[in-house]
């Protein structure tokens, strides 16, 4: 440490941020197991073992939102987690420089911008009154479609627009990794005559293949955890029988109605589920890659 003083000096920040608000917060995982009282204080509040997960589980929503919690994780897993990587070998196939920065620079600057905003967009757009969208389906004489209430296309919605969010950023890391790719395996599946499908399958993706399999294993680590503030600002009482998830519910549970106890052992349940997630990823992952993480 004396060594190399300056580099943990720059990891300190990161350091207290992960110790003061992920590790120190673990603690009140005890409420999980109390009926929580504000004024009484975590530990002066009575011990009540399970009952707070059994009260979740004997719930009339648990099933409704439990299954919309998979269901869109399974759309994100799906959908967006490909879309950067194929963002990222489509643009590494670009030869224009200029052309290829302006692309990285409008894909990934949605990613700046808060959920708050991107609803904006998205009234402005799909609006069942003013919307863009249905103001030209007025013009063509057709009946106008209420996408921001109407549950059968909410979940499309939640999708399409995190992919549109993310699929700029997570390319980064796609790119960073293809460049680290030697260029003379290219030139030699050249020689060889193979084609930029047969140097995609046999070189590129290999060549990738454990970052892609990192961020899977991460991204199966939060497989409930589906985006709250997208869902809590597109969530309405006319979509929310199919957007209503853990997340949204916790929220009320905890924040609304003042049940921290029920709330934190809903947070805990989601916690063991991504743990036992990522193990079971990162097990399957050596097994078929033979990488130690």
């Amino acid at each position: 440490m004396r060594r190399y003083g300056v580099m943990y000096a720059f990891m300190l920040p990161g350091l207290l941020y992960f110790a003061i608000f992920k590790y120190v917060p673990m603690v009140y995982i005890a409420a999980a197991f109390k009926d929580f009282n504000v004024l009484q204080g975590l530990w002066q509040s009575p011990w009540v073992g399970w009952h707070n997960f059994q009260l979740f589980f004997d719930g009339v929503y648990v099933k409704q939102i439990i299954g919309n919690t998979l269901i869109i994780s399974a759309y994100k897993l799906i959908f967006s987690f490909p879309a950067p990587i194929v963002l990222a070998l489509m643009l590494n196939a670009v030869t224009s420089g200029g052309f290829k920065r302006t692309i990285q620079t409008l894909t990934y600057l949605p990613h700046f911008l808060s959920w708050v905003i991107i609803y904006g967009l998205l009234v402005a757009f799909l609006a069942p009154g003013s919307g863009l969208i249905n103001q030209l389906l007025n013009a063509f004489h057709l009946d106008r479609i209420s996408f921001l209430t109407e549950s059968g296309l909410i979940r499309s919605l939640i999708v399409t627009t995190d992919i549109w969010q993310s699929i700029g950023w997570g390319a980064i890391i796609y790119l960073a990794s293809l460049a680290g790719i030697d260029p003379s395996l290219y030139e030699a599946a050249k020689v060889d005559g193979a084609s930029r499908s047969r140097q995609l399958w046999h070189i590129t993706l290999p060549g990738i293949r454990n970052v892609i399999i990192l961020m899977l294993v991460l991204r199966l680590s939060a497989i409930l955890d589906v985006g709250f503030d997208q869902i809590f600002i597109m969530l309405n009482p006319l979509n929310q029988e199919k957007a209503d998830v853990i997340e949204t519910w916790v929220y009320r549970v905890g924040m609304q109605e003042g049940r921290i106890g029920l709330a934190t052992a809903v947070g805990l349940f989601k916690s063991v589920i991504g743990f036992v997630l990522v193990l079971g990823a990162n097990r399957i992952a050596k097994k078929f890659d033979g990488q130690i993480w």
